[in-house]
């Protein structure tokens, strides 16, 4: 059995990322993608999360009282062969027991629609750990930038071709917390724990100011991996 490298304590942040095999897509519609982030809400729960499933076709998933949380969410985004996760340990082996819990619920999902069997991503989830106030915040700004990659894969070597499409682009992008960081209400704001981070953006136009500065950055910063 492998041994994780990185040690999850509680406090501390850390950049989860994960991808399928072979870098298959792990999403194909949006149901997929969808059920996904409800699962980011639902997996974060001390209470049983055998009674969700069992009640989820009576109610509202984002009404289902979860108890105590595991963790602290601070932005996510699903792409179609990988997903990230800015996180906050709470107690001690929240990480792992909330990761186990995503993890499995979704490989259910996705074997039972798509009629598979074993398997479905690579390995273990990659955790990095974010222990510099900097690497913190930029992270961010990697997260939500993501989906960039999909219309201009080169984007961080040569810089933004057009930023007006680009920009228009992820405001179109639904499956990421970046709506949540523009204010936007809807019953996903509730994944978040914006309070358990620093004070990093106490406004929409300070994230705004933070995304555009990286958009118009032109050189190479490779901080993250995916």
């Amino acid at each position: 059995m492998s041994i994780r490298k990185i040690s999850f304590a509680v406090g501390e942040y850390y950049h989860l990322y994960n991808r399928g095999n072979s870098k298959q897509k792990i999403f194909h519609d949006a149901q997929d993608y969808w059920h996904f982030i409800t699962l980011l809400y639902t997996c974060n729960a001390e209470n049983n999360f055998r009674n969700f499933i069992l009640k989820r076709s009576e109610e509202d998933p984002y009404l289902w009282e979860r108890g105590g949380q595991l963790v602290y969410i601070g932005a996510y985004c699903l792409m179609p062969n990988h997903f990230h996760i800015l996180i906050k340990e709470k107690e001690k082996n929240g990480i792992s027991k909330f990761m186990q819990k995503l993890c499995t619920a979704y490989v259910m999902y996705y074997n039972k629609k798509y009629k598979r069997t074993g398997g479905l991503f690579e390995g273990k989830f990659k955790s990095e750990h974010l222990d510099i106030d900097v690497y913190l915040k930029y992270i961010f700004s990697y997260i939500h930038l993501n989906p960039v990659k999909l219309i201009q894969k080169d984007w961080k070597e040569v810089g933004i071709k057009n930023k007006n499409e680009v920009l228009k682009y992820l405001d179109d992008y639904k499956y990421s917390s970046y709506f949540d960081y523009f204010g936007t209400k809807r019953k996903q704001n509730s994944i978040l724990n914006s309070n358990a981070y620093p004070g990093y953006f106490p406004s929409v136009e300070k994230f705004k100011k933070e995304i555009l500065e990286w958009i118009s950055y032109k050189d190479e910063i490779v901080l993250g991996k995916t």
